[in-house]
């Protein structure tokens, strides 16, 4: 098919904005002979590379039914950057920018740490300019709703009289809450036992606070008439809202800072008091201050920045040298050891206390988000099946009004108030289920695709700052397009957790764990399903098991602590003097390493390991696009395929015993009827355990994911782009680079 004949597969309310035909993409940083050659189009959702051209190696990847295989959306660009060879001259372009010379290249930096790149040697070179401007300009909207969402949402469930196309409603028949209605409320504190705690719904309208849902979980004790007076001394008028109760009657409450000093006591009491009221134990009240304790949102996206720059920036043959300092000095996973640690902290009040805690920030908007959730994830097993994570996503950052069309930068206006808090919450995550893989229902695959749909702006989820603001632009967008809404108060975008909006049935089946148990485990016998409920051991095993145990602090054996276990080849060390010296451990650690100390349940408590060596970086996610990294037939996805088969393989056995009623042992026949679908697992075993299927030859450490194609650096072309990127926001230091030499 000539090139100029090929097309971009657009989504209803997609048109094309400008294209460019012989372009070619480059694969390789050091040679051009597998670059693709095709058409790059940009449109107002997308930048789409049209090619007829296969990639050089084989590959796997998800099929997104949003996206192609060279597709990347315009709200995952960083930045845009183009470059003329025969000038020396560099650009990064932003919205209303002019272009004074042709482009004979343009660097694509996402933000999901991809970096494309397309050579213009064939192409037209006003053609070339004219697409790169337009990169440039719709990568930047002027306004929420020019973010490409909007068009989507009205044009395909919304037909041109405003009624709903087909009866379509997006986001209902979900298994997952949103928490947008009375009744999800009403289910969640029945579901906690929260029996002296009430839906408030002062809030109806957003007449009280513009970034509160309009209903929210107060104490039983505290009048709405109260409410409303107490709400002009909150910061934007956030009063306290209730998160979760623990079953032994302690409540995690969040709210923001008071604003007027002298009704500071006399509003805490208050409020204290009311929560006092709402525990059967009238156990007193704690309250941590977010804001002292934990790092801002400004230095965890200067974190980000340097990760970034330390994973996909830096070479790989300089980088790896320093690896491990650089990491160090990046501070990512300090700040992550540092929300764990604080979420820990908070557990022993509200666990080894059995205290309620309030948890308190200016704005209550950003750290008590990530806090509450781990918090949550810790104590809660509801909160790690997939259902109960998507609830709590939705409860502790949608609903509550996590600004995330200003976190994520949708609009590319203020670059102060970027933060990938999501992700870090997501990276917290992550390290639990590294450390109790048995324990969540989803997988890390599950996760990544979270983080990714933050730049598919279609989804409710993640394109605005509080309900209010959906809303209200919603509402206008409906009113610019003459779209009556009907019973509708604005229009319905879709959620995240409609997962078939981006992939099929079958690749959802990635963000199942084999590994995951549930509250209890099935048995068949005889046709009949039995169930055998987990029970936690009182036994404390040996410290080989989970980590060093309270007496051995430090590398430290006192005089009459015993050794773990007899004739143990530990030599018993000498205290230090200096080490004897140290502060001694917190009640929190004391209540951390005691539990350490006892075998976990994955359906019970649980708290990470706290030490470096137990806190890893997250490869998937930040070196998934990093060739050097690639192990081909290796990596976790290894034990995840046999897992999984191993898992059907039990699912499979388990459907034939249920129809098993006695007589001879039933066996796969060729007249055996096929197993249900769909499958659990995305990997499946035999017919038969003699019939184990290999692995696929396309798996590698980086599955689903693939490299090729998606990190290019220029590395012969010139000078390293290293010279240019230190770190800052930006990822050039400077506008333009004219007098630089490439």
């Amino acid at each position: 098919m000539p090139i100029k004949k090929l097309e971009a597969k657009l989504l209803p309310g997609e048109i094309v904005v400008n294209e460019v035909n012989f372009v070619r993409k480059c694969i390789g940083a050091d040679s051009s002979k597998d670059d693709l050659w095709g058409k790059l189009i940009c449109t107002n959702f997308k930048v789409s590379f049209a090619t007829h051209d296969s990639l050089p190696q084989q590959r796997f990847q998800c099929v997104h039914r949003l996206l192609g295989e060279h597709d990347v959306p315009l709200a995952c660009v960083e930045q845009v950057v183009t470059v003329n060879d025969a000038k020396g001259k560099q650009k990064v372009l932003g919205c209303n920018k002019k272009l004074k010379f042709n482009p004979t290249e343009l660097i694509l930096y996402c933000k999901d740490f991809r970096i494309v790149r397309f050579r213009f040697d064939e192409a037209g070179p006003e053609s070339a300019k004219k697409v790169c401007l337009a990169i440039a300009h719709y990568s930047h909207p002027a306004d929420s709703q020019l973010l490409f969402g909007f068009e989507y949402v009205g044009t395909r469930f919304y037909n041109s009289s405003g009624e709903r196309v087909n009866g379509v409603d997006p986001g209902r028949g979900l298994q997952t809450p949103l928490f947008d209605c009375s009744s999800d409320w009403d289910r969640e504190i029945k579901r906690t036992g929260a029996s002296e705690w009430r839906v408030c719904s002062i809030n109806e309208d957003y007449l009280v606070s513009p970034s509160l849902p309009d209903f929210f979980v107060v104490p039983s004790s505290l009048a709405d008439q109260d409410l409303k007076q107490y709400a002009c001394y909150f910061k934007a008028q956030r009063v306290p809202l209730w998160c979760w109760n623990h079953p032994n009657g302690s409540a995690l409450v969040r709210m923001s800072s008071i604003t007027e000093p002298q009704q500071q006591r006399k509003l805490d009491q208050r409020i204290c008091s009311a929560v006092i009221k709402s525990h059967p134990l009238r156990s007193d009240v704690l309250k941590t201050d977010l804001d002292k304790s934990l790092p801002n949102i400004q230095e965890i996206q200067t974190a980000l920045v340097k990760l970034r720059q330390i994973c996909v920036i830096d070479p790989f043959e300089e980088s790896e040298e320093k690896w491990l300092s650089s990491m160090e000095s990046s501070r990512w996973m300090e700040y992550v050891r540092s929300f764990l640690k604080h979420a820990v902290e908070v557990v022993y009040m509200l666990e080894g206390k059995q205290a309620s805690v309030i948890l308190q920030e200016e704005e209550d908007r950003d750290l008590s988000c990530v806090i509450s959730s781990l918090v949550q994830v810790m104590c809660d097993p509801h909160c790690r099946s997939l259902a109960g994570f998507q609830g709590l996503v939705q409860k502790e950052w949608v609903m509550a009004g996590h600004r995330f069309l200003d976190r994520c930068n949708h609009l590319k206006k203020n670059d102060k108030e970027e933060s990938p808090l999501f992700l870090l919450f997501l990276n917290c995550v992550w390290q639990l289920m590294e450390q109790y893989p048995a324990a969540f229902e989803f997988t890390e695959m599950y996760l990544i695709m979270l983080s990714d749909s933050m730049w598919v702006p279609v989804f409710s989820t993640f394109l605005f700052n509080c309900p209010r603001q959906r809303a209200e632009h919603s509402r206008d967008f409906a009113l610019s397009k003459s779209i009556s809404l009907g019973k509708d108060q604005s229009l319905r975008f879709p959620p995240v957790w409609d997962w078939s909006q981006q992939f099929s049935l079958k690749d959802q089946t990635l963000f199942n764990n084999p590994l995951f148990v549930g509250k209890s485990a099935p048995c068949v016998h005889n046709g009949t399903v039995r169930t055998f409920a987990h029970k936690r051991s009182k036994k404390n095993y040996s410290s080989t098991l989970r980590g060093v145990p309270t007496a051995l602090r430090n590398g430290v054996s006192n005089d009459h602590d015993t050794l773990p276990r007899r004739n143990s080849l530990m030599p018993r060390l000498r205290p230090d003097l200096a080490q004897l010296r140290e502060q001694q451990e917190s009640p929190a650690e004391r209540f951390l390493q005691d539990w350490l100390s006892r075998p976990a349940d994955p359906q019970g408590l649980l708290l990470p390991q706290l030490l470096p060596s137990h806190l890893p970086l997250w490869k998937l996610y930040f070196l998934r696009w990093v060739p050097e990294a690639r192990i081909p037939h290796g990596g976790p996805v290894t034990a995840f395929h046999k897992l999984s088969v191993l898992a059907d393989e039990i699912e499979m056995l388990q459907n034939q015993l249920r129809q098993y009623n006695g007589g001879a042992t039933p066996a796969l026949t060729p007249s055996t009827p096929p197993r249900p679908e769909p499958c659990r697992m995305y990997f499946r075993a035999g017919l038969s355990p003699c019939e184990t299927p290999p692995a696929p030859e396309y798996l590698s450490s980086s599955f689903p994911f693939s490299p090729v194609g998606n990190l290019c650096r220029r590395s012969i072309l010139g000078t390293p782009l290293s010279k240019f990127l230190n770190g800052a926001k930006i990822w050039l230091s400077t506008e333009t680079l004219a007098n630089e030499s490439l």
